[in-house]
């Protein structure tokens, strides 16, 4: 190997340490001593005793110089198909199981040459950088660290090698060790490292696991040898503390280095490391070993580069804040390198450079779940994946913690240079530009920074504009801290209309505010700035309107009674159905009741949700139910069903809309109660994205105001609508027949439990004055309540009675009036039905006991059916009828359950 130089300093003092000498450091390059690092062609001698050496910990006192055998055979590289490349990081070879299993990998793969990149053991570069840092903070424990560093490696190769190849290992561990406590004693002394003396101390890791690697492989039979790509690979540091690859330089090394290693069939490399043109050791910084692959791959002009982790392949979106992401099949290069530069858990971006040029595809595969397929990035993307993954957008990538920065003032506009001096005064701090948005007018110009960077950012951005901001050229230099970036890549989004205004409608639906948009000309992404604490939520909001991944609402159940509990039985037994065949997840993660509420971020287990809330509820507090329905930031979309017949809950409603909560209810009081608070809700409902649904407020389970709506949207105009809407008093006309005292309909209805427990609630009129209020204002009247004529069947001296049981008694006293009114009816061939009517061409609505014909529709009701029909200029012959079942839990639970998934199929679940 090429001897590495391992400095040129003004004063080539020696300094002695132990058994150790080595050249002193005063911060700049070490004079010309020759010192060995990593392999070498000629064996040391090693004694018989080599494996009771390698148990006990203890460093040798000897440094061995090695120098490079010059001779070179003539032997020509063979490039392309041929060779298979593959990558493993450090969780791969972790330890002398995980090194079996990459070897058994490499030698079961059929290509018929291969090269192995390897990473170190994990955790072993953080290991070497801790020893550094130990050793230049003058901390004696980097003796103990670095034996442990020893032990880590003498251990392992315990396990895995054995006679020659176990002896040889050892040898060169311990040759390493002791020139890596010379190197670091020289730290320890001078109190600094430069950069060239620590990259040479952490690229160890890399040269130990690549030669432990080869043993095992050779174990099988292969003839396999390790390489230390210091020997190859060339690069440059260039001016953003990254480096570049020489190809040029690197391909006349590769030629010789093969030259003397030309019957290999399978070559250990080690990631990470490389040389500079002057033969100094360096690295290839962080997430250097995927890199290392990527320049390897296209040196030997591979046909494929397999890179192996931990996970199963390439996500749509991280699946820690998306549970239904999905593996992606395929992948182009710049999807890859797109979803990289955002944050996605993929490839740095760089590592793909070196292989687009020779449309080399990268396969992402899992080590410890060999059966899954992977993801391969390549230039063609595949058409035959499937509808999901066929979408124009392949995935989604976020950014945290970062701070937008608004440069703004009407002085820009037209001023050539402006976008120029600000983003140069940002370079002088060394920070880094995440995104940038401008508007076309130039009044203002806005980019992302990270967080920490942004106060140094906005000092100097003050400090360039004094000026400016002093004369008015500038209004103002804003910092918008706690945000975060979300990105959607795909390269399909080009060709596919449509897309960013699905990608924006996902966001106002989930009630996120987008506070910075960005998208290029190429179109492969949109970018967009929202709040840090919205990510998460934006972030499942777009990945289940362009995945089709299961639209989740966070629900909270108001009232668990008999309506209430009667829906979570529902929810409870539809639940599989919804989501396998709707792609619908109604997660109940509150419910509360007057006294007790139960909350469970995860969902409450709904076929037990009656135990729960007795052995676990806690005391009900409506704020912090509201704030824990809110709160979730794992679910985009929260939605409160009052279930009750509250109005302190219904006032509510505005606050939870404004919220960004979503609000369905049977609740008449919001509806029907003052005129201004109820147009307040609609105007909010109308301007945002938050959904208030109602439609079992009138009609328990029948469409009354989807049929009032889809006439009204269609421009149709009402005339008339008139109704029977209460399915306890239609019950009651319906068999107050024959001889039949009412008080007896009544008792009958309460025993049946059709009534209210004070059947004077249902006979006072008030519910049904509710029902034509709430109609006559979606009808476009503003009426109010209070100026309802109502016909009240509580006879006036009842309605002072104590109790229901009082109230039950006395009635019978007052069966007389009906009881004639009855019989006049009967006379006259009509029937008597309590009825509501809106007269839209009169403005004004009324409540009263009516006679009809026996032949008209009101009067073939039986049991507790509603009827309600609609006169309009279209149906002014013959009006719409709405009929049936108005009462009852299982119809009123059923018309909540229906307007729950309305809501959802109009969040983006597949209807």
């Amino acid at each position: 190997m090429p001897v590495v130089s391992l400095a040129k300093i003004a004063a080539s003092t020696a300094v002695t340490a132990g058994d150790f000498t080595v050249p002193c450091i005063y911060g700049k390059r070490l004079v010309s001593n020759r010192v060995s690092f990593g392999n070498s062609r000629r064996r040391s001698f090693v004694s018989h005793r080599v494996r009771s050496e390698l148990q006990s910990p203890r460093v040798l006192g000897s440094v061995t110089d090695l120098s490079l055998d010059n001779s070179v055979e003539n032997g020509h590289l063979p490039k392309g198909d041929s060779w298979a490349v593959h990558k493993f990081g450090g969780t791969c070879v972790g330890n002398s199981e995980r090194i079996k299993d990459v070897a058994d990998v490499v030698v079961r793969d059929g290509s018929s040459r291969k090269l192995v990149v390897v990473s170190a053991m994990a955790k072993v570069t953080d290991m070497m950088y801790d020893l550094i840092h130990r050793a230049q903070s003058r901390d004696d424990s980097y003796l103990s660290a670095l034996d442990a560093v020893l032990e880590k490696h003498r251990a392992t190769a315990l396990e895995l090698l054995d006679g020659d190849e176990l002896a040889s290992f050892s040898a060169r561990l311990h040759n390493d060790i002791n020139n890596l406590k010379a190197m670091l004693r020289a730290i320890y002394i001078a109190g600094h490292a430069t950069e060239s003396f620590s990259d040479f101390v952490v690229g160890h890791g890399e040269l130990w696991s690549a030669q432990m690697l080869a043993a095992v492989v050779r174990k099988s039979g292969l003839d396999c040898t390790w390489m230390d790509a210091r020997d190859v690979l060339v690069v440059v540091p260039n001016s953003s503390n990254q480096v570049d690859p020489d190809f040029a330089e690197s391909e006349k090394r590769l030629e010789k280095w093969f030259s003397q290693n030309s019957s290999a069939k399978v070559i250990i490399a080690t990631g990470f490391i490389a040389s500079t043109p002057e033969n100094i050791p360096t690295t290839l910084k962080r997430d250097g070993s995927d890199f290392s692959a990527a320049i390897m791959g296209a040196l030997f002009r591979s046909h494929q580069l397999t890179i192996w982790t931990d996970v199963d392949g390439v996500y749509s979106a991280d699946p820690r804040k998306v549970s239904d992401a999905v593996i992606l099949k395929t992948l182009s290069y710049q999807e890859a390198w797109e979803m990289s530069y955002f944050g996605a858990n993929v490839l740095h971006p760089r590592t793909i450079i070196p292989v687009m040029k020779y449309d080399i595809p990268i396969v992402i595969r899992n080590i410890f779940n060999l059966s899954a397929p992977g993801t391969m990035i390549c230039r063609q993307i595949e058409d035959e994946d499937g509808y999901k993954l066929d979408a124009p957008v392949k995935g989604f990538a976020t950014i945290d913690n970062l701070a937008l920065v608004n440069v703004e003032g009407t002085g820009m506009a037209g001023v050539p240079g402006t976008a120029s001096a600000i983003f140069s005064a940002v370079k002088e701090v060394g920070a880094n530009v995440i995104m940038i948005s401008q508007a076309s007018s130039e009044h203002s110009v806005c980019f992302a920074v990270p967080e920490k960077e942004v106060k140094a950012v906005s000092e100097a951005l003050n400090s360039r504009f004094r000026q400016a901001l002093a004369g008015g050229r500038l209004s103002q230099i804003e910092i918008i801290p706690n945000c975060s970036i979300l990105a959607a890549v795909g390269q399909k989004m080009a060709s596919t209309p449509g897309v960013s205004a699905t990608f924006f409608n996902a966001l106002a639906k989930a009630n996120i505010n987008i506070r910075a948009i960005a998208q290029g000309c190429s179109e492969f992404n949109i970018t967009v700035v929202v709040k840090r604490e919205d990510c998460i939520r934006a972030l499942r909001a777009v990945h289940s309107r362009f995945y089709l991944s299961r639209t989740t609402l966070a629900v909270g159940i108001i009232g668990p009674g008999l309506i209430g509990g009667t829906l979570l039985d529902q929810i409870r037994d539809q639940a599989a159905v919804l989501k396998e065949e709707f792609k619908i997840d109604l997660r109940v993660i509150g419910i509360t009741g007057s006294s007790k509420m139960l909350l469970s971020e995860s969902g409450i287990d709904l076929s037990r949700w009656r135990e729960l809330m007795k052995e676990e509820g806690e005391s009900a507090n409506i704020e912090k139910f509201t704030q824990y329905v809110k709160g979730n930031h794992f679910i985009p979309n929260s939605v409160i069903v009052d279930c009750t017949a509250d109005a302190d809950i219904a006032s509510s409603y505005y606050d939870w809309l404004l919220r960004g909560i979503h609000v369905v209810t049977p609740n008449k009081k919001a509806n029907s109660g003052p005129l201004d608070q109820y147009l307040k809700i609609r105007d909010l409902q109308r301007k945002s994205y938050t959904h208030y649904f109602y439609e079992a407020t009138v009609g328990a389970g029948l469409p009354i105001i989807s049929t009032l709506r889809g006439l009204l949207e269609t421009g149709d105009k009402i005339l008339r609508i008139e109704g029977i809407f209460s399915g306890t008093l239609s019950y009651l006309f319906n068999n107050f027949v024959g001889n039949r005292s009412f008080s007896d309909v009544v008792a009958e209805a309460k025993q049946a439990g059709f009534t209210e427990p004070d059947p004077r609630d249902d006979l006072s009129g008030t519910d049904v004055a509710r029902k034509v209020t709430i109609l006559a204002r979606e009808s476009g009247l503003k009426l109010d309540l209070d100026s309802l004529p109502v016909q009240s069947l509580v006879p006036k001296p009842l309605q002072a009675c104590a109790s229901a049981e009082e109230f039950m008694q006395k009635l019978p006293q007052f069966d007389e009036e009906l009881s004639k009114q009855r019989q006049e009816a009967e006379a006259a061939g009509e029937v008597l039905r309590y009825v509501g009517v809106v007269d839209a061409v009169a403005k004004k609505g009324t409540v009263e006991l009516k006679r009809y014909k026996k032949d008209h529709p009101f009067a073939q009701l039986s049991g507790a059916d509603n009827i309600i029909a609609f006169t309009t200029k279209r149906y002014k012959e013959q009006p719409l009828i709405v009929r049936g079942p108005g009462a009852g839990a299982q119809v009123t639970a059923g018309g909540i359950f229906s307007d729950i998934l309305r809501l959802a199929f109009y969040l983006g679940a597949p209807s």
